[in-house]
């Protein structure tokens, strides 16, 4: 492995040369030539854990992609800096009608994608279309939930789109400002890269991409053509370093100037060396899954005595040292439908240790990933060591195979598992956005592989109710099934943790899991 020094020496020559890399689907500013070095404070360079699985929103559900596509993209709504109230966006108005089966989206003038080719209501079209059946392909993990409910698309004019429902869609509104699926890309730059931007993203946000370096960074560069305010800082750099402690260095050396990933233990360090840490209420669930479509975790019984067997208070408040809180719910204690009545399997030692015992199960297959994730600081790896420990108390001898984030995910798809360690940062702030996770067909999302068919009728209930107390109740139903099956080990509510050099301003770090650096400065 490369020494942290040596990588982000690469990382900044990168930024210096930004403006002649010809990078897939980038173009040099026009206001900038080769030979313009920008100054230190025209880079900032942010650290994360693991490398994102792509960049094409349409095909990538986890949040190292989002951080970055969160720069390049924009939809037609986008949510408040501080919540998930949803504001204009691509679209300046909407008008919703009296049925609620058509939503008709009044867009901006003006506005370009940043291969120059013009936003309209036809590439509105296009990007919903395509993850419409038949367009729709097994690889866009998010289609059928952001557009579920959409029956199809029609263009009223140049600045005007109609989205007509098969039926109401109370979560609608909420998941058009999602970073997944619903940011515009644009129709060209699908048509040239066949319908994959993975590694070619153009959308119509205030930075650009200049190139991917693979296992080192990503290199996106401002919009100067941008729509709306441009932003602040000239170059940003998302660097891969996945040791814990290795970001800290890098960030107190001032080889970055913001990390994520951080833990408890960490944190003085952060603050000694002059640091500040970004702090706030996560909207978030750390689980373990049980495999429910196969042996031996078919069985209720015996998914409750694993659960049974593990601490959960005592392991959280070892791991995360305050900075994350005891999952009583899935649903985080804020969001409509949480209802302090719900209770998960209780720690019963004994009763577990019996139970396995008569049961005959001596063993399980567990799967884990290596890197920090924003749910759960400590790593998936060290998660599954403490699991293992308090199931070998029990008599249960576990086996875990542990993977980076991009090769845990095909694992999972793979389902050759008995449990597996997973988490959930909410998209726009619906409960049914967490509840989902256990009705929907993709094993990549419902890694417990749970058919149910009463909670997917509850789901989509849920899903047509207006909100208010019915439509909250029907959630607090799901979490009563949920906890009752022990589909999940709910662990924790973990607090979004991040850290930044005492002369970075205005970041923030969006409780949906973006990170927004249009505003941010380094002085």
């Amino acid at each position: 492995m490369k020494s942290v020094k040596k990588i982000m020496a690469l990382a900044l020559a990168a930024a210096l040369v930004v403006v002649a890399l010809p990078g897939c689907g980038s173009s040099t500013p026009s206001n900038t030539t080769s030979n313009t070095a920008p100054k230190p404070n025209d880079t900032l360079i942010y650290a994360q854990g693991a490398e994102p699985r792509g960049l094409d929103p349409a095909l990538v559900d986890d949040g190292e992609s989002a951080k970055v596509m969160s720069n390049i993209y924009e939809g037609l709504l986008k949510y408040n800096k501080d919540s998930t109230k949803v504001e204009p966006s691509l679209a300046k108005s909407w008008d919703v009608s009296t049925d609620g089966l058509s939503y008709t989206f009044h867009l901006q003038q003006g506005v370009k994608f940043q291969d120059g080719t013009e936003f309209n209501a036809d590439a509105v079209k296009v990007n919903i279309d395509r993850q419409l059946a038949p367009k729709v392909t097994a690889d866009m993990n998010y289609a059928s939930f952001v557009y579920g409910s959409v029956k199809n698309v029609e263009v009223v004019d140049k600045n005007t789109v109609k989205v007509i429902l098969t039926s109401p869609s109370t979560p609608l509104l909420s998941n058009l400002a999602m970073i997944m699926a619903a940011p515009m890309v644009s129709p060209k730059a699908l048509t040239d890269n066949k319908n994959n931007v993975n590694q070619a993203p153009v959308g119509t946000g205030p930075y650009k991409f200049v190139k991917w370096e693979k296992d080192q960074n990503i290199v996106l560069v401002r919009n100067d053509e941008y729509w709306g305010t441009k932003a602040l800082t000239k170059n940003v750099i998302f660097k891969f370093i996945k040791d814990n402690s290795a970001r800290v260095v890098a960030l107190s050396n001032g080889e970055a100037d913001i990390i994520d990933g951080i833990d408890a233990t960490v944190v003085k360090q952060i603050t000694d060396a002059g640091n500040k840490i970004f702090q706030s209420p996560g909207m978030n669930i750390s689980y373990m899954a049980y495999n429910t479509s196969k042996k031996p975790f078919n069985d209720p019984k015996l998914r409750t005595a694993v659960s049974q067997a593990i601490n959960v208070p005592e392991l959280v408040k070892s791991l995360y040292q305050g900075y994350s809180e005891p999952a009583n719910s899935i649903l985080p204690t804020f969001m409509e439908g949480y209802d302090k009545s719900i209770t998960q399997v209780a720690y019963d030692a004994a009763a577990a240790a019996k139970t396995l015992k008569d049961a005959g199960l001596t063993s399980v297959h567990m799967i884990t990933y290596t890197n920090p994730r924003p749910y759960n600081a400590a790593t998936g790896q060290v998660l599954a060591e403490a699991i293992q420990g308090y199931l070998a108390k029990a008599g249960v001898t576990v086996k875990i195979d542990s993977y980076d984030w991009t090769t845990y995910k095909a694992k999972l798809k793979a389902g050759d598992y008995d449990l597996a360690f997973y988490g959930w940062i909410g998209d726009n702030g619906d409960p049914d956005n967490f509840m989902y996770l256990e009705s929907v067909d993709d094993p990549s999302m419902n890694i417990a592989l749970y058919k149910n068919p009463e909670f997917n009728k509850l789901i989509a209930k849920g899903v047509e109710t207006p909100a208010g107390p019915e439509r909250n109740a029907i959630y607090t139903q799901l979490e009563k099934i949920s906890a009752a099956e022990a589909v999940w080990l709910p662990i924790s509510h973990a607090q979004t943790l991040c850290a930044y050099r005492p002369n970075v301003e205005n970041f923030y770090f969006h409780m949906t899991g973006i990170t927004p650096f249009a505003g941010v400065a380094k002085k």
